[in-house]
């Protein structure tokens, strides 16, 4: 009887658990904005951050990766990450955009955040990064904490995929197959 119970609680948690952000496909990406810290830009070797909107997103196919500021978080969909470098997209179209969440790093690790995160455009300066002192855009999206959440969008920002957790082998392929198609 015990058993039965705590199924179905647990059967009641999982639609939360499996919906739980606000992004629709089909639909725009919903605007919000980074204003403490934001976007990193490198010039002449050294990191500046500018103020973001995920207005500024349109014109390119997109694979944003949302992410907590913790390692756990960015490996998750580590496969997806390095299936797109590899796929090599032409920087003309498409663009990774990987917001980090600084907000929901592990307490007192959001210096060693910020320095990981500079490291990375430092390596990657091509690619979009923001950080989000405040977690506004996880607060926005209504994003699950210490997870990672994937969204493809089209060059007009619209949500073609979205996916928090770990994306199976088969979904990096129709996210793959979803920014090819849409280049």
């Amino acid at each position: 009887m015990k058993k039965k119970f705590l199924w179905a609680v647990v059967a009641a948690c999982l639609p939360g658990v499996a919906l739980a952000h606000n992004l629709t496909v089909g639909q725009p990406l919903p605007t919000v904005s980074v204003a403490d810290k934001g976007e990193l830009m490198l010039q002449n070797g050294e990191i500046h951050y500018q103020a973001w909107s995920s207005q500024q997103l349109d014109g390119k196919v997109r694979v944003i990766q949302a992410i907590a500021g913790r390692s756990s978080a960015k490996e998750l969909n580590a496969e997806l990450m390095a299936a797109i470098t590899a796929a090599k997209f032409p920087q003309d179209k498409y663009q990774t955009t990987t917001i980090i969440n600084q907000d929901d790093a592990i307490w007192g690790t959001g210096s060693f955040v910020k320095s990981s995160a500079e490291d990375s455009k430092k390596a990657f300066s091509w690619s979009s990064m923001v950080l989000d002192a405040n977690g506004r855009v996880h607060q926005s999206w209504d994003l699950a904490k210490e997870n990672s959440a994937i969204i493809v969008l089209d060059k007009d920002s619209k949500v073609l995929f979205v996916k928090e957790g770990k994306l199976s082998a088969g979904e990096v392929k129709e996210a793959l197959k979803l920014v090819s198609t849409h280049l």
